[in-house]
């Protein structure tokens, strides 16, 4: 017999709160206290436990569900289900807890689909906002937007409520930079920009349900200076006076994109205030040999008075955060790298005329650092968001309840892993937001960073069109960079295009059509007789469909695997077919045949409701083809296609080779041509002067000109642009790939005869 009574004696601290042990009684077991306003830390393991309420009153907070905790209240938690028990009274909360290892209970919970469920709450998924300095290339869309398109596809299929968010970053200093190049204003810059990379984003399948542009939106300064008053407020940040870099020659403050020298951390060349190959931020002062990007001469020192964040002091802030949601080793690393520096007080305002000044007077001529006024500008997408939806999501009053999930490049994770939840603590302190993490290393293009100013990229508009959207999403999904970086080349891309998709893909899936069309008159027969074969593919394609679940769940999301596994369905059911394909003609074995060929319709069948997170298009079509409707719902099975299903599949086209795909390659389209000829004519050029990769904008073409362009286009093609999207294109390339997806498909082809 083991007695044992609680004793508040000897209680030591443990998981935030205070602990005792109980021996002798098979399993873990202890007393816990949770004292008056406390919570214990937010926590995960493999055991099972449950907690037995003595005393006093409080919640459980598991996986972001809030239940009430009295005497007499028994919870069970299952193994990595995180939990928090808070005490909301004003006397001690007692609690009796035990716990246990079960190895097939926990491998049970690590795979099963409710423990990376998110319930009934709201998921806000953001792919970082752009900055409108240009339009997106293939690094781009690779990275943030790709990624957190599929997450949201994904958990839509599986029933969460999930949105996908973001905006265009308006107030950057590299917007200023690119004013400058263009001899435009800072918001003519942004304003262009951001439509181009809206639009991009549309040839890419990716919608969005709120896309905020922060130059212009509604209520967005007045509720960023509102947002900064209340961190100003906390007291932590303040205004200090610290040395700043100026141009020698123009005085000029010097920051971010108008700076650079080695980084005080790695020692790599960077910019101002964040290096991309470490992701540790500086303070512009403390670069090694630093260079002003205003003019030749040695930038100088001096004191300037900024806002300033002592950040070194929130380290346990950071760390608490960083346990609560899904935080990658790569971003964990970098907090506590960081926070091993003595200080690192961040400057969160900077001198410039671009931007939000704060509401307090304190400094003059200064703006909220557009990297602290993102954290904002999150917030404020939610709670424009819910303007639309009838939902009462507020920025400056954040719920318990939301999810969060963010997409971004390594070199964005000190902001949003590290400053974005001190600056959320200091905000609404009694909000813990939970936040999951999804982080991309650089893709680079050809062995070389994709690089704007070095022209060395493949834009969003000359590759992607309805025929190559797909081809392009697999591609991207199949070779992003997670975890490492990884590099696209064209020829790579073709290939696997040539090979994969159409040679493998494709032709599997036609000739499975006609195999239909000629023994079974094109309609889906029911399974026969089942040999062991048949149970055995059966029972891969059920690893598949559990393999792709696994890569696309928010724990484990993966688009490199989820590629991986789409392709391994096709070469399961290539490989099967060409092993049962054998005795499709033999006498006596009708059955069994008809089984093998309902088993590869159950293939393409898994297949096209597997792969609408990745290749939406194909998906659909793939669908369309099997005389089904287009998939919205997760599959749980594997199932055959209805028996009598007319079949479409043997002339089916879902890819098309590289030169035959509708992408607007510039130089490819006859449009383009066209359009060059008759932007020449209301321009009154000369037949030889280019004018194929510049902005009508910078041709200086007037109104009366454009007009002139606008109705020549209607006129030829049907095809009504309005002329601020004329005027707005970044080159005739863009302008054709517009009109293109809005013409009829004879107009073209009496263009594309013409032109020729």
């Amino acid at each position: 017999m083991i007695i044992n009574t609680y004793d508040p004696g000897v209680l030591q601290a443990a998981f935030g709160i205070d602990m005792s042990s109980i021996d002798g009684i098979g399993v873990g077991a202890g007393w816990g206290r949770v004292a008056p306003g406390r919570s214990s830390d937010s926590h995960h393991h493999d055991e099972t436990e449950f907690f037995v309420v003595v005393a006093g009153r409080g919640e459980f907070e598991v996986d972001g569900q809030r239940h009430p905790a009295e005497p007499g209240t028994v919870v069970l938690f299952e193994p990595f289900e995180s939990h928090v028990l808070t005490n909301t009274g004003d006397t001690d909360l007692v609690f009796l807890t035990q716990y246990w290892r079960d190895a097939g209970r926990a491998l049970a919970a690590a795979g099963g689909g409710d423990r990376a469920s998110f319930g009934e709450r709201p998921v806000f998924v953001f792919s970082t906002p752009p900055t409108p300095n240009g339009d997106l290339h293939l690094g781009h869309l690779s990275g943030p937007y790709l990624g957190a398109d599929a997450f949201v596809r994904f958990q839509r299929m599986n029933g969460t409520r999930a949105w996908h968010l973001t905006g265009s970053d308006d107030y950057q200093s590299y917007v200023v930079a690119a004013a400058r190049r263009d001899g435009r204003t800072p918001a003519e810059t942004a304003a262009h920009y951001s439509a181009e990379i809206a639009r991009t984003l549309e040839l890419m399948d990716i919608p969005l349900d709120q896309y905020t542009v922060t130059d212009t939106a509604e209520g967005y300064r007045e509720g960023l200076r509102d947002f900064f008053s209340r961190v100003v407020a906390s007291g932590r940040v303040t205004v200090e006076e610290h040395d700043a870099l100026f141009d020698a020659t123009t005085g000029q403050y010097l920051y971010e994109v108008d700076v650079k020298g080695r980084c005080p951390g790695c020692g790599s060349g960077t910019g101002g205030n964040i290096c991309e190959e470490c992701g540790e931020p500086n303070t512009v002062t403390d670069l090694g040999e630093p260079v002003s990007g205003v003019s030749d001469a040695a930038p100088r020192r001096a004191p300037a008075a900024r806002w300033s964040l002592p950040l070194h002091a929130f380290r346990d802030e950071v760390a608490a955060h960083h346990r609560l949601g899904r935080v990658p080793a790569r971003l964990r690393e970098l907090g506590d790298r960081l926070f091993r520096r003595d200080r690192l007080d961040i400057p969160v305002s900077h001198p410039s005329d671009w931007g939000v000044p704060p509401a307090e007077g304190d400094v003059e001529g200064q703006v909220i650092w557009v990297w602290p006024e993102m954290s904002y500008g999150f917030l404020h997408g939610i709670q424009a968001l819910g303007a639309r939806t009838g939902e009462d999501w507020r920025a400056a009053a954040p719920r318990q309840d939301w999810k969060i999930v963010h997409f971004f490049g390594y070199d964005n994770s000190f902001y949003h892993g590290v400053l974005y939840p001190t600056l959320y603590k200091l905000a609404f302190p009694g909000w813990n937001p939970d936040i999951d993490y999804h982080v991309n290393e650089f893709y680079t293009l050809e062995g070389a960073k994709f690089s704007t100013s070095r022209r060395h990229a493949i834009w969003g508009k000359e590759i992607l069109g309805p025929d190559s959207v797909d081809a392009v999403r697999y591609f991207l999904s199949r070779t992003r960079p997670e975890g490492r970086r990884t590099d696209f080349t064209r020829a790579a891309y073709e290939q696997v295009l040539d090979e994969r998709l159409i040679g493998t893909w494709q032709s599997w899936l036609n000739d499975l059509g006609a195999r239909v069309a000629k023994h079974h008159d094109g309609i889906a027969p029911d399974a026969g007789n089942w040999t062991p074969e048949h149970t055995a593919f059966l029972a891969r394609l059920g690893a598949r469909l559990e393999a792709v679940t696994g890569a696309l769940r928010s724990d484990g999301f993966s688009l490199n695997q989820a590629a991986e596994v789409l392709d391994g369905i096709v070469e399961d059911t290539v490989r099967f077919c060409a092993q049962e394909g054998r005795l499709a003609q033999v006498p006596g074995w009708e059955s069994e045949s008809r089984t093998a060929i309902a088993l590869e319709l159950a293939a393409a069948r898994l297949l096209a409701h597997v792969a609408v997170p990745v290749m939406p298009r194909f998906a659909g079509r793939l669908a369309a083809a099997l005389g089904m409707p287009e998939p919205t719902a997760w599959p749980r099975a594997v199932e055959l296609v209805t028996p009598g299903s007319a079949i479409g599949l043997a002339d089916a086209v879902f890819f098309r080779p590289a030169g035959a795909a509708g992408a607007p390659a510039a130089g490819t389209s006859a449009v383009v041509p066209w359009l060059a000829g008759v932007v020449r004519a209301a321009l009154q050029l000369a037949d030889d002067e280019p004018v194929e990769t510049l902005p009508l904008a910078n041709l200086a073409m007037s109104s009366l000109q454009a007009v002139t362009v606008q109705y020549r286009i209607l006129d030829e093609l049907d095809v009504d642009v309005a002329v601020e999207e004329l005027l707005g294109a970044t080159d005739l390339a863009a302008l054709a790939a517009l009109v293109e997806e809005r013409a009829e498909p004879s107009a073209l082809a009496a263009l594309d005869k013409a032109v020729v």
